[in-house]
């Protein structure tokens, strides 16, 4: 079901904005770039405490994580080292952003913010470990209820209505399942016998 909905929405936004974005001459290397730097003014203003603007920056953020690899795709420029900038800079963007909730919830004296905001990151960081080990074993490795771009729907919208603390609950509890997911898919795949 999770692969209909991507192939949907690369088929109806992602493919043709790239399409225009090429024509620009933009690198999908720099839009990484960029969406690694709303992800960071997205941490800024949620540790000053603008959690709406900072939401609504990390959704913007969001839409360039999803371009920049469209981009590559329909431009002809996909390369192994884009693709592991992608993955280098999507862990940093994960890590910055929860430490701008971190510091916001720090400032407040509001520890149950920041241990969720840490096991969220926690979270985040081994789905896309496990992906990448399963991956190396020669696994397939994109399997799971919470990838990347649902993780960071959830968590922009909770900042956007002001439910910060449900949505990092969420993540945090959705992230370890996936994580889980992966590791048992992973699990089951390396143990059947070689063809």
């Amino acid at each position: 079901m999770r692969s209909r909905a991507k192939a949907l929405l690369t088929r109806v936004f992602a493919d043709p904005v790239a399409r225009l974005l090429a024509r620009t001459g933009v690198t999908p290397n720099a839009l990484t770039l960029m969406g690694l730097g709303l992800s960071a003014a997205a941490a800024v203003l949620l540790g000053l405490g603008y959690i709406f603007s900072g939401g609504a920056v990390l959704l913007v953020a969001g839409l360039f994580d999803v371009l920049d690899g469209a981009l590559a795709r329909v431009s002809g420029r996909a390369s192994r080292f884009g693709a592991l900038l992608d993955s280098t800079v999507d862990r940093v963007a994960e890590a910055v952003v929860f430490f701008g909730l971190t510091w916001y919830f720090l400032t407040r004296n509001e520890e149950l913010g920041v241990m969720l905001a840490y096991a969220a990151l926690v979270g985040s960081l081994l789905v896309s470990y496990v992906r990448a080990r399963a991956e190396g074993l020669g696994v397939p490795g994109e399997v799971g209820i919470a990838a990347r771009p649902e993780r960071v729907v959830l968590l922009a919208l909770g900042l956007l209505t002001g439910l910060v603390v449900p949505a990092l609950a969420l993540v945090s509890l959705l992230a370890f399942i996936t994580a889980g997911q992966r590791l048992a898919y992973a699990g089951r795949r390396t143990r059947e016998p070689a063809p």
